[in-house]
Parts: C-alpha cells; sequence; structure tokens
C-alpha cells in the first residue's frame, strides 16, 4: 500500500522552503498551517517568527511569497492582515490527491502507518464475575474497543486486556453455597443464552447471600472457603470455574449486542495475577519503594494526603497478610512490561479512580517498571448522566441494566427505520439487521462524539433521531450515496483533474484530504471524539454538496463521473471511519 502526502504536508513542505530561503536562521521552523475560511489553508507562524528576528511581519511574508513556488499544488498565496499567508489550492492537485487515495486497493484510503510504533496493552471492558453488567460498563467498553481499532489501524501492536472482577471473599459465600447445591448451575438443556446464565448467578447469588446473612454457621463454611480459594484447593477452584464460566456465557452477550468482539484468551482477571502477588510485595518492600506501616505494606506520597493533613497511602498487603487491588495492579503491570514487552499501558478506566491508578504509575515509576521506554496512561472517561443531568438510574433509583439500554435503542432505532422502510425497499430481515445497526450505532456514537473525561447525557430520542450530531445522520448520508451510486446506471464514478470544481467540490474534496492527518491525530492521543467530529462535518459539507451540485444531472458525463467519485470516495471515509469507532454502515436505510 502506498500511503498518499497530503495537501497540508505538500503545502507545509512549500512554505517551509520559501520561509527558510526568506529567511535562513528559520530554517525548520514551523509555518503553522491550518484550513481557513479566508481561503483554504493559512500559514499564521511568520508573525512569531518576524517578531524573533526583529523584523516587519508583513514585508517578511511577502519575501516568503516571492518564493513560493506556485502552479502544480498551490495556485496562489497572497498576504493578509500584519502577516498572515492566505493560501489557494489548484482544483487539479485537489482531484489528483482524492484519486491517489481513491486508488489505494488495500481500503485505507493512503491513511499512512504511523511513525513510531510499538506495543500496546490496552486494558478495557472490566465486568465482574457473577454480577449484571450496567450502564457504567459501557463507556469503558465502547471507549475502549474504538481505540484498539484505532491503534491496529496505524499499525501499532494492541494486546487486548479485560481485566475482569473474578476474585474476591464474596466467592467464599457462592462456591459453598454451590458446593451445597452442586446442580444450581447444571445445564441440563444443553447451551443456555446468556440472559439464562445471568438469571442463574442471580439466583445463585441471592440465595447464597440470604443464607450467608441469616445462618451464622454457613458463614463460617463460607469463609473458611475463601481460605481454600486462595490456597488453590482444586475442587474449590472447579466450582469457582463455573461461576467464570457461566459469567462469559453472559459477558459474550452483551458484547455481541454491542457488535464487539472479545476473545477468550484476552480476558485475564484478577486472577491472573495471583501466583505474582508475594513476589511483587517482596520486590518493593526490598527496594524500599513500600515499606510497613502498623503491619501493612504501604507507599507513601509527599503530595497526596487526606482530609486530616496526613498521607494517604496505597496499601499493597493489608495488615492480616490479605492481598488489595493495589498488588493485582501492579503484578498487571510487571506481567504487561516484562512478559508482553509493552512500551505502553492504557487503562480506559473511571475517572473516579484517577488517584488510585496515579498512585499505582508512580509505585511502578520508583519501582524501575515504568520509565522513559515504558508509559502508562489512564485514559480516563466521565460518568453517564440521565436528561435530568444526575447520573443515570431507573425510575426505581437502580442502576441501569446495560442489556435493558441496548435493548431499548434497538427498539426505537427499528421503529424508526420501519418508518422508511418501504420508500427504500427494505425487507423485514433489513428492517431487523439495520435496526440493530442504527440503535448499536446511535448510543456508541453519543459516547463517542463526547470527550472522554467529559460526562454526556444519555437521551435515545436525540441519538436516534436524523437530525443533528448523531450516528444516525452519518449513516443515513452514507447509505444515500449508495442509493445514487446504484442509479447511476452505466455511469461510473472516475477523476477527471481536468474539470474545475465548484465551491461545494472543493470543500469536500479538502475535507476528505484531512481524513489521514485526522486519523493519526486521534490515535496518538486516544481521542476518537475528534473523529467523530470530522465525520459529522464531513456528512454536513456532502449535505451542502448535494444541495449545490447535481450528482446524475451534472452538466456533462465528465462531470457525471467526477461527482460519482467525489460521493464514492465520501462513502468510503465515511464507511472506514465510522468502523474505527465501532459503527456499521448499512447499504440502505
Amino acid at each position: 500500500m502506498a500511503s498518499v502526502t497530503s495537501l497540508s504536508d505538500t503545502v507545509q513542505q512549500h512554505l517551509a522552503s520559501a520561509l527558510s530561503a526568506a529567511l535562513p536562521e528559520a530554517a525548520g521552523a514551523d509555518p503553522l498551517l491550518r484550513r481557513s475560511d479566508r481561503a483554504d489553508f493559512q500559514a499564521n507562524g511568520i508573525l512569531a517568527l518576524a517578531k524573533k528576528a526583529k523584523a516587519n511581519p508583513r514585508e517578511l511574508a511577502t519575501q516568503v511569497v516571492s518564493r513560493v513556488v506556485t502552479g502544480d499544488v498551490i495556485e496562489d498565496v497572497e498576504v493578509s492582515g500584519p502577516g498572515f499567508l492566505n493560501i489557494t489550492i489548484a482544483d487539479r492537485a485537489i482531484t489528483e490527491n482524492l484519486a491517489a487515495r481513491y486508488a489505494d486497493e488495500s481500503g485505507r484510503l493512503g491513511v499512512p502507518f504511523a511513525e513510531h510504533s510499538g506495543t500496546t496493552v490496552i486494558d478495557y471492558a472490566q465486568p465482574n464475575v457473577a454480577k449484571e453488567m450496567h450502564v457504567g460498563h459501557l463507556r469503558s467498553a465502547v471507549i475502549g474497543d474504538s481505540v484498539v481499532q484505532l491503534l491496529e489501524f496505524t499499525g501499532e501492536n494492541v494486546v487486548r486486556r479485560h481485566h475482569i472482577g473474578d476474585w474476591g471473599t464474596q466467592f467464599g459465600m457462592l462456591i459453598q453455597y454451590l458446593d451445597e447445591h452442586p446442580h444450581e448451575l447444571d445445564h441440563k438443556a444443553g447451551a443456555v443464552s446468556g440472559e439464562e446464565a445471568m438469571s442463574n448467578l442471580n439466583r445463585l447469588y441471592k440465595a447464597a447471600r440470604k443464607l450467608f446473612d441469616s445462618d451464622e454457621e454457613f458463614k463460617t463454611r463460607a469463609r473458611r472457603r475463601v481460605v481454600d480459594l486462595q490456597a488453590g484447593e482444586p475442587k474449590t477452584l472447579a466450582m469457582w470455574q463455573k461461576f467464570v464460566d457461566e459469567s462469559k456465557i453472559y459477558f459474550y452477550s452483551v458484547f455481541e449486542k454491542l457488535d464487539m468482539e472479545i476473545r477468550d484468551p484476552d480476558i485475564v482477571g484478577e486472577s491472573g495475577y495471583n501466583d505474582m502477588l508475594a513476589e511483587t510485595c517482596r520486590l518493593l518492600e526490598e527496594s524500599g519503594v513500600a515499606v510497613r506501616s502498623e503491619g501493612a505494606l504501604c507507599v507513601f506520597f509527599d503530595d497526596i494526603k487526606g482530609p486530616d493533613g496526613n498521607p494517604v497511602p496505597l496499601i499493597v498487603q493489608k495488615s492480616d497478610g490479605g492481598y488489595g487491588y493495589a498488588a493485582t495492579d501492579l503484578s498487571a503491570i510487571r506481567d504487561r512490561v516484562f512478559n508482553l514487552k509493552a512500551n505502553t499501558l492504557l487503562y480506559v478506566v473511571d475517572a473516579r479512580q484517577a488517584l488510585h491508578f496515579r498512585m499505582v504509575f508512580e509505585t511502578a515509576r520508583r519501582a524501575g517498571w515504568l520509565n522513559e521506554d515504558v508509559t502508562a496512561v489512564q485514559l480516563a472517561f466521565g460518568t453517564v448522566l440521565g436528561k435530568d443531568g444526575k447520573p443515570f438510574k431507573t425510575r426505581e433509583g437502580e442502576t441501569v441494566r446495560l442489556e435493558d439500554l441496548l435493548d431499548e435503542a434497538v427498539e426505537r432505532a427499528t421503529a424508526v427505520v420501519r418508518e422508511k422502510a418501504e420508500k427504500v425497499g427494505l425487507s423485514e430481515q433489513e428492517i431487523t439487521e439495520n435496526g440493530r445497526y442504527v440503535g448499536i450505532g446511535a448510543v456508541k456514537y453519543a459516547d463517542l462524539s463526547t470527550s472522554a473525561v467529559r460526562d454526556y447525557k444519555f437521551d435515545l430520542d436525540q441519538m436516534v433521531s436524523l437530525n443533528g450530531d448523531t450516528s444516525v445522520y452519518l449513516q443515513y448520508a452514507y447509505a444515500r450515496i449508495q442509493s445514487i451510486l446504484r442509479k447511476a446506471g452505466e455511469a461510473r464514478p472516475a477523476a477527471h483533474p481536468e474539470l474545475g470544481l465548484a465551491p461545494a467540490e472543493r470543500a469536500l474534496g479538502l475535507h476528505l484530504d484531512q481524513f489521514a492527518e485526522t486519523v493519526l491525530d486521534v490515535a496518538a492521543g486516544y481521542e476518537p471524539h475528534k473523529l467523530a467530529a470530522y465525520l459529522y462535518q464531513l456528512a454536513t459539507l456532502l449535505t451542502a454538496f448535494y444541495d449545490q451540485c447535481p450528482v446524475l444531472k451534472a452538466d456533462t458525463p465528465e462531470q457525471v463521473e467526477n461527482r460519482l467519485f467525489l460521493v464514492d470516495l465520501t462513502a468510503r471515509t465515511l464507511h472506514r471511519g465510522m468502523a474505527l469507532l465501532g459503527i456499521r454502515t448499512p447499504e440502505k436505510l
């Protein structure tokens, strides 16, 4: 695959050469090129350079303009205001650049791989064994999945990790109950659905909790079972595995609804690091990173204090010898750095856990496990809110089940699809399938179009709307292009660089050219919301193009082909961009 140099990069190179010729000491300086409403691009860097060189910025700008090579790419460049440069791109250059992207048979649209790729271990989608997934699990899963797609697309080696909650004292109660009621998780009728698996777990949990709270002898047996579990007693481990397996049936059914791929080897829960905990503590204590305080193994920080002014430590091992979350997280870091050879550790975790991860990362840095070559980043995310701006709850005040939320989204979306089904000739099967794509896409896009760290309001009515910044609007734009291509008859998309471009064609073309740099920038910063913003603007420019530039009724056959080429490239860009967000684009809508 041959990557395509963007027009902005080409212009940047032209300006840098002209700037270096006009002011040799400015060699390598950034002209600060950006898209502009006043021209195709504007360069603002000359003002700062002139100030540094004690030169008149407008005069320096004039000298730079005189040295800019115009013709093939840059059609015109003029000085504006105190020393800005307004640059206009030649129509031919726009079409030829887009034609090169269109010709990329790899489907990458000329997007290059990132210059500095390595191995990233990304920790996301972390449900708990024997517990239902709720709306709080949505963001980690959706954001994490999109970042995985983006990183892999740009050439990073990505190792997925789902750090499920599969360990702890609560399993003593569950295992003991299962031991005394051995057929509770038997599947007599063969395979069970995710819903049935969760129903089994819920029923068993409630029964075990009721017995634990009312029967002291059972409580004693359950606590003894925790000791057996931690000691690795075979029968206890076998029953614990039953809970994990039953939970996975449920997890996979939810992730399938979310249209996400979750692979069994990627699930390495808390239990996966049990054998490392003692050594982690030993290494921290021997190196002096952690110290004993009131019997517990702690790491202290000068800048982290509680309300009383006393230091708040990271407790790695409790005074009773038990291990906390910190020991597991630090062991996971050791595994990911030394066994998986990661350069970057990325944690897609609720912003409310920021202090914990700040302390864990600093502890790992002091221990030498994180350094200049290996970094850890928390991709923190905010809270899902209801329409009232408060944390999203049911009317009864309970946490919203994720499955219920997804089912309602699909139901609402299917109704929207059905309204237009007859007009576009959708079969019942297509209505059902598109309803799923639109509903799940709507939920994902609402999440991903918001900066991860911000809270966002969950409003299904708005999410499935055909108007505004929604997934449906983008999916409809894609489907509309497919409809035009189907109606084109014998006319085929073809680039005609010799043709002049209308303003709406130029605007659409210049935005299409920015796809590559947008994807690379989004992947480098773990910011899917910027890709969502790019795609929404692309769909908006497409709408303006439709209004001003007839496609199938253009003036000449060449213009028809050129406009078919423009909309087809737009469709391919929408399709690729939405896929990087984890969202499907139906052919008919």
